[in-house]
């Protein structure tokens, strides 16, 4: 019994459950130097393939058959998986709904620099309205290309599954989509998302995901939320910027 009553859940004689493993990306170097990242940025920093390396180890002791893994395109992100995909000898599929926020205009800027050149922009977030962030993309527009990410691929992860069983993905992507995805499974109203904490790099968020035999995606059920698994001695914490989201 796993302390679920079993009316809350779907009839488990014929429904799967996806368990999608979420992996934030180490640090990067625009991480480092505190740099708006959004669909743009750099590759990892020292520390952030020391991360990547750390994280690996995780994923092949905790997951160690998982049915499918899939990336984000970026190369922060790609960058990160690679460690695990070289040793698990797998490829992951990229997606691209699986990327950061577009952060357009922002994008490349130290967070300080966004604060000066955009202060109606920031004064607006500050207010709580969700605006496309640099004339980009704003949050609802990333939870709902997120969320239909992942439900393809709950889908998709489950495909050949016996009835009950469950499957899981490893899914390497960015803080954002991971916080969206969280306020997903909570079902928190639109810009719920800011109640979580940003994820740390290399962390690890799970998600279960009820999957029917015809494909229909039930809630998604959060199990972990930004677990630190890392082997080093030193946190590493994300700051948070002039406009109070984390240096993506």
């Amino acid at each position: 019994m796993n302390g679920r009553w079993a009316a809350d859940e779907p009839n488990e004689d014929t429904w799967r459950t996806a368990q999608l493993v979420l992996v934030r990306h180490g640090e990067s170097w625009w991480n480092a130097e505190g740099r708006v990242q959004g669909q743009g940025g750099t590759g990892l920093s020292d520390r952030g393939h020391t991360q990547a390396a750390d994280v690996a180890d995780h994923l092949l002791a905790t997951y160690p058959q998982p049915a499918s893994v899939f990336s984000s395109d970026l190369e922060r992100v790609t960058q990160t998986a690679q460690p695990y995909l070289d040793r698990a000898g797998r490829v992951a599929e990229l997606d691209k709904r699986l990327r950061e926020i577009d952060s357009g205009e922002w994008t490349g800027l130290l967070t300080s620099e966004v604060a000066v050149r955009f202060p109606e922009q920031i004064a607006a977030v500050r207010r709580g309205e969700d605006i496309p962030r640099g004339s980009g993309e704003n949050f609802a527009a990333m939870r709902a290309r997120v969320a239909e990410a992942l439900r393809d691929i709950a889908r998709r992860t489950v495909d050949g599954a016996e009835p009950a069983g469950q499957a899981t993905a490893i899914v390497f992507t960015h803080g954002g989509p991971i916080r969206v995805a969280t306020a997903e499974a909570l079902q928190l109203p639109p810009g719920g998302h800011r109640l979580l904490d940003p994820p740390d790099n290399c962390s690890v968020t799970v998600l279960a995901v009820p999957v029917g035999q015809t494909g229909e995606v039930g809630q998604f059920r959060l199990s972990g939320y930004n677990a630190d698994h890392l082997t080093r001695t030193e946190a590493t914490k994300n700051s948070q910027d002039a406009v109070g989201e984390p240096h993506r």
